[in-house]
C-alpha cells in the first residue's frame, strides 16, 4: 500500500479559479505613500522640536486652517470660561454672590435675565466652615439642594499642590465648569512680602494656566483697597498685575455699607463692559437684578449663519461633507475655502446663537466639514447619518 502524505496547505492552481484570501490588503498604494509621508513629517517635526533653538510658531495660513473649539458661556454675556477676579470690600456680600453663582450654574437655572449652562461647580470656601455654609445655603435657597455643587473649606497653596487637587477633582467630575477660590490670599504662599507687579501677575497667571488647561471658568475672590478711584477696577487691592493676568474682573460695590443696593461692574477681554444694579433681599440675602445701566451691544444677524441654520437643520440635526458641497446646498456665491474660514472664525457665534457645533477635519480625500445641533451625540451612528446627509 502506498502511503500518502497529508497535505499541509491547499493545492490550488494559479488560474482564474483561485479564491481570493479574505486578508488581502485593500489599501491603495497612494494611501500607503501618504501615510508614510505623514509619519516622516511627524518624525522631522519631533526632531526639530528637540533642538535648543526651537521656537514654536504658527503661520497665518496654518492659523486660518485651524479650527479652535467653540466655547459656550456659563452665563450668557456675563461669565465665560477663563480666569476672573471677583473683588469687593470686606463684608459687602461677595460670598453670598459666589454661593448664588455656584448654585445657578450647578442647577442650570437662569440667573436674573441671563441664560445659564449647567455644569459641576467646585467652591473653595476657605474663610468659612461647613456649619456656616449650611446655614447660608438654606437661608438663600431653602431645601432644594443639588448634587453638582461641591465645597472645600481647606486646600493646599498654589505652589504646594493646589493644581493637583483641582485636576484630581476634575478627573472625578469631568463636567466641571466653574471653580471658585474664596479668597486669593488663602492660596497664595505665606511670607510673600514682595507684592510687586511681577509677583501679582505671576500668581494669577498660574491660576489662569490651570483654568485654561482644564477648560473651566475660575473666579478668584479678592478685596478692594480703601482708597477710592474714578475707575472701579483701579480699586482692586494690589498692583495692576492681578487684573493684567486675568481674563476679566467683577467689582461689587456699595455707596453705603448699610444699604441693600449694590453695583456690579464687569469687564473682560472677550465681552462687553457692563454695570448692573442689584438689590439684596433682606430675608434670603439673595442678590436680585434691578437694572443694567449699560445696554449690551447685540451683533446683527449674519446672513451666512442664518442660511446654514435654516437650510441644513430643517429636517435633520447634523450634516457633514466638503465645503464645495455646502456651497452648492446653501446656494451662496462664496468660495469653498472662504466658507470654511468663515465657519472657523464664527464657530463660537454659531454655537451661541444657533446651538450648532462646527468642526473641520483632514482626510485622505480632503477637508471635511461637520455641523451638528447641540445635544446630538458624537457617535458612529451620527457619522453614518453624515454620509447620507452630505448628498442632500
Amino acid at each position: 500500500m502506498t502511503n500518502k502524505k497529508e497535505m499541509t496547505a491547499p493545492n490550488v492552481s494559479v488560474g482564474a479559479d483561485t479564491e481570493q484570501s479574505p486578508n488581502v490588503c485593500t489599501d491603495s498604494i497612494t494611501d500607503l505613500k501618504q501615510d508614510f509621508k505623514e509619519i516622516e513629517e511627524m518624525q522631522k517635526e519631533m526632531f526639530r522640536q528637540m533642538q535648543p533653538s526651537y521656537l514654536k510658531t504658527v503661520s497665518m495660513a496654518d492659523l486660518y486652517e485651524t479650527d479652535f473649539e467653540a466655547q459656550s458661556a456659563l452665563i450668557d454675556n456675563l461669565l465665560y470660561r477663563g480666569t476672573y477676579l471677583f473683588v469687593g470690600s470686606p463684608k459687602v456680600g461677595k460670598s453670598f454672590m459666589m454661593a448664588q453663582l455656584a448654585y445657578h450654574i450647578s442647577t442650570g437655572a437662569p440667573l436674573w435675565n441671563y441664560k445659564v449652562k449647567q455644569a459641576t461647580v467646585l467652591y473653595f470656601a476657605l474663610e468659612d466652615d461647613y456649619p456656616r455654609l449650611q446655614r447660608r445655603l438654606f437661608k438663600m435657597f431653602g431645601a432644594d439642594g443639588t448634587d453638582n455643587l461641591y465645597f472645600a473649606t481647606q486646600c493646599k497653596t498654589l505652589d504646594g499642590g493646589l493644581d493637583e487637587q483641582i485636576r484630581g477633582f476634575i478627573r472625578e467630575h469631568p463636567d466641571t465648569g466653574l471653580i471658585i477660590i474664596d479668597t486669593l490670599k488663602r492660596v497664595r504662599e505665606v511670607g510673600g512680602a514682595d507684592y510687586s507687579y511681577a509677583s501679582d501677575y505671576d500668581v494669577v497667571a498660574k491660576l489662569k494656566a490651570l483654568a485654561d488647561s482644564c477648560n473651566v471658568a475660575m473666579l478668584i475672590v479678592h478685596h478692594t483697597r480703601k482708597q477710592q478711584a474714578g475707575d472701579k477696577f483701579d480699586t482692586i487691592s494690589g498692583t495692576n498685575g492681578l487684573i493684567g493676568a486675568a481674563d476679566g474682573a467683577f467689582v461689587l460695590s456699595k455707596e453705603k455699607r448699610t444699604s441693600n443696593n449694590a453695583t456690579l461692574d464687569v469687564t473682560g477681554r472677550d465681552q462687553p463692559d457692563q454695570r448692573i444694579q442689584l438689590v439684596k433681599d433682606p430675608e434670603t440675602l439673595v442678590w436680585n437684578f434691578e437694572k443694567a445701566e449699560t445696554e449690551l451691544w447685540i451683533e446683527p444677524p449674519d446672513p451666512l449663519l442664518e442660511k446654514i441654520s435654516n437650510t441644513l437643520f430643517t429636517e435633520s440635526d447634523s450634516w457633514s461633507g466638503t465645503a464645495s458641497q455646502l456651497c452648492e446646498i446653501i446656494g451662496d456665491d462664496i468660495k469653498p475655502n472662504v466658507l470654511s474660514l468663515k465657519l472657523s472664525i464664527n464657530a463660537n457665534r454659531l454655537l451661541k446663537d444657533y446651538d450648532i457645533h462646527y468642526k473641520a477635519s483632514r482626510t485622505h480625500s480632503g477637508r471635511r466639514l461637520s455641523l451638528w445641533k447641540d445635544g446630538v451625540s458624537m457617535c458612529d451612528d451620527r457619522d453614518k447619518h453624515f454620509e447620507s446627509s452630505s448628498t442632500v
